[in-house]
């Protein structure tokens, strides 16, 4: 039946056939969309579960949701008209901000008319005969298309545990990924929230202010710094747009993707108080500065690293009065700092000073059970609340991945083929999936990344690609077994030059029972990512397996 759809046209089964399908209409989706239909000509849907643009930014509405990369190099590169007309108000955007963007770049671009809103994919299978993917969604109708892009982020599927008789909570239920459009009013209530990670610093501050009365209930301590966010001044605003290709320049030529000119090559080269004057220095610039631009071995030197750690110790411990709180917000010693995403907050400490907030230790004494009221924990203490919170991250890479129940060759399932940890080449493809390209998968920079901007390289590498493929009439192109395993390899052998994976990290899927352990981030920096990718390219696509179109037809018919 594949062989007879018609571009553009529905057969009577329900499949409609078209150059691409993407799925995600966040940051990524949008970007491929534009890369896709209005650079290469092609026929593209984009697939998105929620009823707008955003990814991400639709769904973490939270309060308190903001980014924790400025807004000058957290926003798109790729159009100089988009920069000029765009002014941001903050240094760092709020979600409602982010949101407004996206949904501008969007209608800016003519993108709305190609996405299918409220709609979710249930199944891709690829057909090798037809050469195409089949994607199926819970609306009954389904796609074919010669090129599959998932677009569905990094940090899109909510890791929620389960508890005993969680069920019989009878209050009020809220997930920090699906937060709800209208605003939640808490003023007088006694609300509760599981988890202390970066999501739960921004939310809890903000609850707080409401609340009659807040209960956090902390498995463990993070290390965070201060945001330091204001609103950009109209001289700010100016400056930038005069500056933004030098901006951009910078970015790509820093590791993560934001440039810091303060790090220092070590911190043990220096004397405390001078090292203590730069950590300071750091501090007061406030967000990623002292994670990535104070000195350049404390995430690679346990010595090192612990002076960090230990400065930013002492900083909970002035800014939280009760000693015995301050201890359990301080990550003990021989807990490397860094080796987390660092959580950037305001006023997160100085939160537990309010006479409405207790802090609850579930690490020496975990939730047992859930009653009506509330719950019970292992040391025989009952917590009763009206609200409960869930700020309890994410299954990072590949939960979403997962969820679109995927089959490459010969009916092998992405679960199956990942089943020891996901396997790519370059983080955008992988063994026996022709023709599909993630962006941003496991083993690229991604989330240690400037998330656009390696959404953007990302983009343009598969758009190229598959220019490529059409001009010299390339079926099917997928990554080569021994090629994805040598980027396996140098993506672990980079990570162990590091302390990152000694830390019990969603990087690691450490936070999801039985999830194999693989480090999915690639250290290298975005930098030299973008050469070697583009190296490959150079290369005629080395490390991957191309089938032009009249052998594998000539293949497939010989076979039959």
């Amino acid at each position: 039946m594949q062989n007879e759809l018609v571009k553009g046209k529905m057969t009577p089964g329900g499949v409609e056939d078209v150059d691409a399908v993407v799925v995600g209409a966040g940051f990524a989706g949008l970007y491929m969309l534009y890369r896709l239909r209005d650079l290469l000509g092609l026929r593209v849907v984009v697939i998105e579960a929620a009823d707008g643009v955003g990814g991400t930014w639709y769904w973490n509405r939270y309060p308190g949701a903001r980014c924790d990369i400025a807004s000058v190099h957290y926003s798109y590169s790729f159009s100089d008209q988009l920069e000029q007309e765009w002014e941001w108000s903050e240094k760092y955007p709020a979600q409602e901000e982010i949101l407004s963007y996206l949904n501008h770049v969007a209608k800016r671009f003519d993108l709305l008319r190609d996405i299918k809103f409220e709609t979710r994919v249930t199944s891709a299978n690829y057909d090798e005969a037809a050469q195409r993917w089949i994607i199926g969604t819970d609306t009954g109708k389904s796609y074919s298309a010669p090129y599959f892009v998932p677009a569905v982020g990094v940090l899109s599927t909510a890791n929620v545990p389960k508890f005993k008789n969680d069920d019989k909570f009878e209050g009020e239920k809220y997930y920090t990924f699906a937060w709800p459009k209208e605003k939640v009013d808490f003023s007088g209530k006694r609300v509760a929230i599981i988890g202390t990670g970066a999501t739960a610093m921004q939310v809890i501050p903000v609850v707080a202010e409401q609340a009659g009365h807040l209960t956090v209930f902390q498995r463990t301590a993070n290390y965070a710094a201060p945001l330091q966010n204001g609103p950009l001044t109209k001289e700010e605003i100016r400056e930038t747009k005069l500056k933004y290709r030098e901006y951009r320049r910078q970015c790509w030529n820093s590791f993560a993707g934001v440039p810091f000119d303060t790090a220092r090559p070590s911190a043990l080269a220096e004397s405390p108080e001078e090292r203590n004057k730069q950590f300071q220095t750091c501090w007061d610039e406030g967000g990623f500065t002292l994670w990535l631009g104070s000195y350049m071995d404390i995430l690679t030197n346990l010595e090192a690293n612990e002076t960090a750690a230990e400065f930013v110790r002492q900083k909970i411990r002035e800014r939280v009065k009760d000693p015995k709180i301050a201890k359990m917000l301080c990550p003990p010693k021989g807990v490397a700092y860094g080796t987390k995403r660092q959580p950037c907050e305001t006023n997160y400490y100085e939160t537990y000073n309010r006479d409405n907030v207790t802090l609850v230790d579930i690490k020496s004494a975990p939730i047992e059970e859930f009653t009506a009221n509330g719950l019970r924990t292992a040391d025989g203490k009952t917590y009763e609340f009206d609200c409960l919170i869930y700020a309890t991250g994410f299954d990072a890479f590949t939960g979403s991945m997962f969820k679109m129940n995927i089959h490459g060759r010969k009916g092998k399932s992405l679960k199956e083929h990942w089943s020891a940890g996901p396997r790519t080449f370059l983080g955008v493809s992988t063994q026996d999936f022709p023709n599909m390209f993630i962006i941003t998968g496991p083993m690229s920079p991604s989330v240690l990344f400037n998330m656009p901007l390696a959404i953007e390289q990302n983009c343009e590498w598969i758009s190229d690609c598959i220019e490529y493929m059409r001009r010299f009439n390339i079926a099917e192109i997928e990554a080569d077994e021994k090629a994805e395993y040598r980027w396996i390899e140098h993506v672990k052998e980079v990570a162990a030059h590091t302390l990152l994976p000694t830390a019990e990290s969603w990087y690691l899927g450490a936070n999801i029972p039985g999830k194999p352990r693989i480090f999915m981030v690639y250290l290298g920096g975005g930098k030299q990512y973008k050469v070697k990718c583009d190296d490959v390219a150079l290369k005629g696509y080395e490390g991957f397996i191309l089938h032009p179109a009249e052998k594998k037809a000539k293949a497939t018919a010989a076979a039959s």
